[in-house]
């Protein structure tokens, strides 16, 4: 029998998905919704609501619960230390942290080492949907052109450089040009602050890698449905993530939304 499992959700349709996972596989799992990120309007409603603050409560809910596995999916904005109110085990937790609080991998680096200090096990989304790892080639009928492979490695390069500095995973390319760089924003709302950057009929690529040494059990890079929707409202003529390195969901309707908006979305290896 599979370790009972805990699923921490934050915001969009990824954390949703493992669970639909687990259950159609017959997994036990517990669905733990991140007050103020996850999307308390679907159904079935989750298990439970955690607040980040609550740090040593949640902790005993899980060993409560027999919890032996943790998996992160979703988004998950940035609070203050205001926001947070941590209790008396959340407010040692935060003072180890010290500097790491400035930077996303180093935060979740830290959360996972106390996970594992208290005995929980930290598995990463892909190992829970293997079929949604991106593959090698395109998804759909459109194919990029020398110019878009050129803008491709081109943004492999600069994802490489500002996510050494703990920036973020995805760039906008256009023609060799860096038109936008994600930020404590979101992709997709970097996709579309670029939106009146981009030159008319000059192409522009989105693409998507995890940040050199990243941990990958925590924030692999996602695509979606909306983040095609978002690239073909701007104009962008192709997404590009890393083959064995992100997530695509909902592959049927992504190709759908590419080929009739004339957007190539494909897997390329990151050397």
């Amino acid at each position: 029998m599979a370790p009972k499992l805990a699923i921490v959700a934050g915001g969009g349709d990824l954390p949703w998905l493992l669970r639909e996972t687990c259950y159609a596989g017959g997994r036990e799992c517990l669905f733990l919704a991140l007050d103020g990120h996850a999307n308390f309007n679907r159904k079935p409603a989750p298990d439970a609501c955690i607040r980040i603050g609550d740090w040593g409560q949640t902790l005993d809910f899980l060993h409560e619960q027999e919890i032996e596995e943790l998996v992160f999916a979703g988004t998950v904005r940035r609070p203050s230390l205001k926001e947070i109110r941590p209790d008396p085990r959340g407010a040692v937790f935060l003072a180890r942290l010290a500097r790491s609080w400035f930077g996303d991998d180093s935060i979740l680096s830290a959360v996972m080492k106390e996970l594992e200090k208290d005995g929980f096990r930290v598995v990463s989304p892909e190992s829970l949907l293997v079929g949604f790892v991106a593959r090698d080639g395109t998804y759909g009928s459109m194919q990029p052109d020398e110019a878009a492979l050129a803008d491709i490695q081109r943004g492999k390069e600069v994802v490489a450089a500002i996510g050494s500095q703990d920036i973020g995973q995805a760039v906008v390319i256009q023609q060799g040009v860096v038109v936008a760089v994600e930020a404590a924003e979101g992709t997709d709302a970097m996709i579309q602050r670029c939106g009146s950057l981009l030159r008319e009929d000059a192409g522009g690529v989105l693409v998507k890698f995890p940040k050199p040494g990243q941990d990958r059990r925590v924030d692999l890079p996602t695509i979606g449905t909306r983040t095609v929707q978002v690239a073909k409202e701007v104009g962008l003529i192709g997404i590009a993530v890393e083959a064995g390195g992100a997530l695509v969901i909902d592959v049927e309707e992504i190709v759908k939304i590419a080929d009739n908006a004339g957007i190539f979305v494909v897997g390329v290896r990151r050397d």
